[in-house]
């Protein structure tokens, strides 16, 4: 990995996974699956968010459960982290059983003043290669805010209805088991999912926070189930407004009249759009 210290240098990182089939079977149980996709069979999408784990000495692990920031992601001095959205483009399949490589690089840092306080945004965009070959080019958003005083709320964007038609809708109550079972999966610390104390009294929010790539991912499985035999090419997501364990989580899609785009979207008891995302399909 290159010096992050060094001045005006590209911070890259790399690494390596086997796409283990008992870690996949472990997700599909995790989507409510009685099958897994079995060796040598194609690795739905997204289900490459719990290779690559983050695997951090436990000296380095920061006060909110993430790895310190500073070696590979940028200190920009604003304690909250949160996925914000993301690009992916789907190129080839990637194999279960295989060994994958991710060559990892910083594409943008932006600092700015926001109505809550100042912000940071840093885009990291990934490479992925199973058989020596291409499979997933990715671009993923995070966004860093300041802590909010002690007891205040967290700041949240002004609420957006969420569409009301749609074709395809599943619903769901993602509870503490789920988010323990997903974080155990891609071994992400973060305390926001699993400690109320910690989430309501430091961070602010009204209860455990549903993971970004979670909701993302049962999206895309909305997609799988309605479609199953659909090839998809690229993917794109929005977080819009945090999704808390206990309450209901709609998950909706919207095929296009062609049949080559599918808009989904999630929204929470309330009727509050939470995230939005796009599929292209072949």
């Amino acid at each position: 990995m290159d010096d992050p210290s060094a001045p005006n240098k590209k911070r890259t990182e790399s690494a390596v996974d086997i796409v283990a089939p008992t870690s996949v079977a472990a997700l599909a149980a995790t989507l409510d699956y009685d099958s897994a996709p079995a060796e040598r069979d194609a690795l739905p999408p997204l289900w490459h968010w719990i290779f690559f784990r983050p695997i951090v000495r436990q000296s380095l692990i920061a006060e909110d459960g993430h790895p310190r920031k500073g070696s590979f992601l940028p200190d920009l001095g604003l304690p909250r982290r949160m996925w914000a959205g993301g690009r992916l483009r789907f190129a080839a399949p990637v194999i279960v059983g295989e060994r994958i490589a991710r060559a990892s690089s910083i594409l943008d840092v932006r600092e700015k003043q926001g109505r809550t306080g100042k912000l940071g945004f840093v885009t990291v965009g990934h490479r992925i290669e199973c058989r020596g070959t291409l499979a997933i080019e990715e671009e993923h958003d995070i966004v860093y805010r300041e802590l909010s005083a002690s007891g205040a709320p967290a700041p949240t964007a002004t609420p957006t209805a969420a569409p009301a038609d749609a074709a395809w809708q599943r619903t769901l109550t993602p509870d503490e088991t789920l988010l323990f079972r997903y974080s155990a999966l891609t071994f992400n610390a973060h305390r926001i999912h699993y400690d109320t104390p910690y989430v309501t009294q430091t961070e602010g929010y009204p209860g455990l926070v549903v993971h970004g790539p979670l909701i993302a991912t049962l999206l895309m499985d909305l997609l799988r189930r309605e479609r199953p035999d659909a090839a998809v090419l690229d993917f794109s997501y929005r977080a819009m407004r945090p999704c808390f364990a206990g309450n209901a989580l709609h998950l909706c899609g919207q095929p296009s009249a062609d049949g080559k785009t599918v808009e989904l979207w999630s929204k929470d008891h309330e009727g509050w759009l939470g995230m939005t995302a796009r599929a292209t399909l072949s």
